[in-house]
């Protein structure tokens, strides 16, 4: 059988290759490993053969990392957890520790065919139905991952159950300090705000951690969501962060924020139309919801003064999107502290 050699960053063309003949996987030919996605934290390439199948490769971006941050071996454990349940997401194919296939731990997955919405041009190509189904199965997926029941998915010791808001703090205030090397003020401010008006301990489900149109695969045809991709900050917590999340990358009128682009098309529901659609769906608190969606503004903030410092330490994790800035950063920061303001934190 060819091995493929031609050199691929972050990848160890060669040793993936050899170790892909271990899983019983059928290929014919060469495997070609080309880096797809706009996505600037773990690193995924499509797998082809020379026979036009294809799969798809994850690995920790190159370089250091932070923590726990880009564990693909853990991602990989609750994606074959969720394979039991009505989540969908891409199979696991095999699982390679740190040192057997190069310098990092990698994933290999299922290719999930489907629309991927990773720029404002793919979601300009669907028509206003379908952008309105997508943003409606999305709500309903999201419904339906907080509602996974954890032991018999065997992730109830996942994460710690202690309060959610007060671990996120805590570990996105440690991620920026060990990132910026800028001003610290505004970011204090707004940590300080987010802390004094932490609500009511609510209830502990499977949290995704990065919900939004980007991380999930949907039908060409109906619009549904067909597969929920990007699992790294999935853990234990408050559901109430994930719709948080959401609704912080969510586009709105005349306003496209950087890092997911998307404009606010016909057919995508407002704001307060998804998250009334969620809460109608679950019955969960929306004056809490009010939290989440300032402490989601804030921690994208932290995610891309992480993203902006990896890249500039190496250009191998440079994704085909333009990296943030410390403008952008600092952008971002702003509207967190406006949304605060907005609903009186």
């Amino acid at each position: 059988m060819t091995t493929e050699t031609t050199a691929t960053p972050g990848v160890d063309t060669s040793a993936v290759s050899k170790w892909f003949d271990t899983l019983g996987l059928t290929r014919t030919g060469s495997l070609r490993f080309d880096r797809i996605g706009l996505g600037q934290s773990n690193l995924t390439y499509l797998v082809r053969d020379d026979a036009g199948h294809q799969w798809v490769l994850r690995r920790p971006p190159v370089g250091h990392t932070l923590d726990s941050a880009h564990d693909v071996v853990r991602e990989a454990r609750i994606l074959q957890a969720l394979d039991s349940t009505e989540i969908p997401t891409p199979r696991v194919l095999g699982v390679a520790d740190e040192g057997t296939v190069g310098d990092s731990p990698v994933v290999l997955m299922e290719f999930v065919d489907g629309h991927v919405i990773d720029g404002a041009a793919a979601l300009e190509s669907l028509t206003p139905q379908l952008r309105r189904t997508t943003a409606l199965s999305m709500v309903d997926t999201l419904a339906r991952i907080h509602a996974v029941d954890l032991d018999r998915a065997g992730l109830s010791d996942l994460a710690s159950h202690s309060p959610y808001a007060q671990r996120q703090l805590k570990r996105w205030t440690r991620q920026w300090y060990a990132t910026w090397s800028g001003d610290n003020r505004e970011f204090d401010e707004l940590t300080a705000r987010l802390t004094a008006a932490i609500p009511a301990k609510q209830e502990i489900s499977l949290v995704h951690g990065d919900f939004h149109l980007r991380n999930v695969i949907t039908s060409r045809t109906t619009g549904a969501v067909d597969a929920v991709l990007d699992w790294e900050l999935c853990t234990l917590g408050d559901p109430l962060a994930d719709m948080g999340s959401t609704l912080a990358y969510w586009p709105k009128p005349g306003e496209i924020a950087f890092g997911h682009g998307m404009p606010a098309l016909a057919g995508l529901p407002s704001h307060d139309e998804m998250a009334n659609a969620y809460l109608s769906a679950t019955g969960r608190d929306g004056a809490a919801l009010r939290f989440w969606y300032v402490l989601g503004l804030w921690k994208i903030a932290v995610i891309y003064a992480g993203i902006m410092r990896r890249t500039l330490d190496d250009p191998n994790n440079r994704s085909g999107l333009r990296p943030p800035d410390e403008a952008d950063v600092l952008s971002l920061l702003g509207s967190a502290s406006g949304a605060a303001k907005e609903v009186e934190l």
